[in-house]
């Protein structure tokens, strides 16, 4: 069989919901991406001057993208894979906007 006979499975397609807004995800995506691809570039504010925040360093180091998933405060998008049924929220489970990190200087 030739490279160009073979043909790679699909991955697998689904949805997440996010703020009660059905998305598109692939599996093997971040939560990160599956935001991104979907044209959301931020999902939390800063605590002192509510500055947007969403993903920035995408390897878990930095905690800019945090979002409560499946009523899990906290959770780092960028490390998170997404899964079929997921429900993403840009508020605590208190139903308060993330409000977590410091400001940086400007």
């Amino acid at each position: 069989m030739s490279p160009a006979q073979r043909s790679e499975p699909e991955p697998e397609r689904f949805q997440v919901a996010f703020d009660g807004r059905a998305l598109p995800a692939t599996a093997g995506q971040s939560l990160a991406a599956v935001l991104l691809d979907a044209g959301i570039r931020s999902w939390r504010t800063t605590r002192v001057q509510h500055r947007p925040r969403g993903l920035f360093c995408g390897i878990g180091i930095c905690y800019d993208c945090l979002l409560t998933v499946d009523g899990v405060p906290n959770q780092r998008a960028c490390l998170v894979p997404a899964r079929p049924g997921m429900t993403l929220s840009s508020t605590s489970p208190e139903h308060r906007p993330f409000e977590t990190g410091e400001d940086t200087v400007d």
